[in-house]
């Protein structure tokens, strides 16, 4: 399915910012849907030849839809469209007409002309209609409840025919919360309440206001909730903001034990202020459910935290025990086994310090990498390099992935470029190239390939890559096959020097945040 930048895009001849006031009204309009009862569906002129374009719709939890059929994508002309070219031409909401029929439903037909204002504030040229569209099939005498939702959705209505809404949205906002259903608040020019739905008195009732919410002052009632009534509280601030025109970020109120989200918007219809819906949901669940998650992820990463400083004392511990050793293969054994429990250290470290069972693992592997070089038991200089990235890994992976890379950087420091006593050629030109060794990494088909690729002097002949090696490369080939479930190959690069080239499937809902970057380890 084509999105609404596409259609708009392909069809029409809107301009960026027309498109992105559309996606604007698309973004916020199940609340005007919910308000009026109706589907909306948004529609977009074609060519000036008195065809619109459907290129969003949307269908309303308060009543049933007149629409089975999705019609975005929908190209219509003619006197299907006679009341979308009014009020596309006109400037003004039509809803003149009687009753059509969709197959057995009978729906009314409006139409709200959107603008978008200019740069100084004063409103553009019509650049879309939105259709509002009612299934008449179960109508009725409409309750309280449902008259002020319709007094307010015409309000609504004409704030987009004004191009005031929808407000603009702030970072990190979603419009998912709160919803019509979840609790209503209408306010007159005063901050009165006027009108407060069923489930929105329920809401206030779970902060300890008891009492009907007709005729309150609610900012006053906001501040008195929080326990705050000379200095005022951001939801009580929200209101007067709304009051003003303007359009407050959503708020919570703390009473209680309980929380409920806020969500205040101006009613200027032409232009004129005549008071303020407030939205309100009872979210105490919630964030009793996210202060149980940062308990449980603060438990986790001192967890982290204090396996990383157990394991540093086991390394210290196998490193003081190495310098009392007589033996030279036992002192190498342990110095190995000190640098793998500080390879698994760097992952507990970095978790301890993350909000999630997951790593930045580039810095880990730069980390491994520059240690490599250092503690390597060699006399040649070796440059590291990383080309591409790993990103984000789970834990589970990146405990055995940094000991695998551990294990071939060493192996590749260590046995890939033998010291000149060892040489058995003239010695090399003063332009050859550096003793280098290089971590490359990229993604595809949920899997992470993995390369160390060093330019020394290749693999001895009659190497067995399944038996051959030493202990830490059986090491790599248990953890690449076993832990990470993946392969490994080593062989002759096609340049020379020796290449390990590493599989590993990657678990769906793996982070994959790639930043792109390549540098020097």
């Amino acid at each position: 399915m084509s999105t609404l930048r596409d259609l708009a895009e392909e069809h029409t001849a809107l301009r960026p910012a027309d498109i992105d006031h559309l996606h604007r009204i698309a973004g916020d309009w199940q609340l005007l849907s919910d308000l009026s009862f109706a589907d909306l569906l948004l529609w977009v002129p074609v060519d000036g030849d008195g065809t619109f374009l459907c290129v969003a719709q949307v269908r309303p939890t308060t009543a049933p839809t007149a629409y089975l059929d999705d019609q975005v994508g929908r190209i219509v002309g003619g006197a299907e469209v006679a009341h979308l070219e009014v009020a596309y031409r006109q400037g003004r909401i039509w809803r003149e007409g009687d009753p059509v029929w969709y197959g057995d439903v009978p729906a009314r037909h409006e139409a709200i002309p959107v603008r978008l204002r200019t740069g100084d504030g004063e409103a553009g040229e019509v650049i879309a209609v939105v259709g509002r569209d009612t299934n008449l099939s179960t109508a009725r005498t409409p309750s309280q409840l449902e008259l002020n939702y319709l007094t307010t959705a015409d309000d609504l209505a004409q704030m987009i025919a004004d191009g005031t809404f929808p407000p603009p949205r702030h970072p990190g906002e979603t419009t998912s919360a709160p919803r019509v259903g979840d609790g209503l608040v209408r306010l007159d020019a005063n901050g009165k309440v006027t009108y407060a739905s069923p489930n929105a008195q329920s809401a206030y009732r779970r902060l300890g206001y008891a009492s009907h919410l007709v005729g309150e002052d609610l900012a006053k009632l906001h501040r008195r909730l929080a326990g705050d009534p000379l200095e005022g509280t951001d939801a009580g601030n929200a209101v007067l903001a709304a009051l003003r025109g303007e359009a407050p970020p959503r708020r919570e109120i703390d009473a209680r034990g309980a929380t409920m989200l806020t969500r205040a918007l101006p009613l200027m219809p032409a232009g004129v202020p005549i008071g303020a819906l407030v939205l309100v949901r009872d979210i105490t669940e919630v964030r009793r459910r996210d202060r149980a998650l940062i308990t449980k992820d603060a438990t986790i990463r001192e967890i982290h935290h204090r396996v990383k400083n157990n394991l540093q004392t086991v390394a210290a511990l196998l490193r003081l025990q190495a310098r009392r050793v007589s033996m030279p293969e036992a002192r190498v054994a342990l110095e190995e086994s000190v640098r793998r429990v500080a390879s698994i250290a760097l992952v507990h470290e970095t978790l301890s310090m993350s909000s999630d069972e997951a790593v930045e693992f580039d810095g880990i592997v730069d980390r491994v990498a520059s240690a490599a070089t250092e503690v390597a038991a060699t006399e040649v200089s070796v440059g590291m390099r990383r080309r591409g990235t790993f990103g984000v890994l789970p834990a589970e992976i990146a405990t055995s992935l940094v000991m695998v890379l551990n294990e071939l950087l060493l192996n590749a420091v260590e046995h890939g470029f033998p010291p000149a006593d060892e040489e058995t050629v003239a010695p090399s030109p003063a332009d050859a190239p550096r003793p280098e060794v290089v971590v490359s990494a990229h993604r595809a088909r949920k899997q992470l390939h993995v390369t160390v690729t060093d330019n020394g002097r290749g693999l001895p002949e009659q190497f067995d890559a399944e038996r051959g090696g030493n202990l830490g490369l059986q090491i790599v080939r248990a953890l690449v096959t076993g832990e990470l479930r993946g392969t490994i190959e080593l062989r002759n690069g096609a340049d020379g020097g020796t290449e390990a080239a590493i599989v590993v499937p990657l678990a769906r809902g793996t982070t994959d945040r790639l930043t792109g970057r390549a540098g020097p380890l």
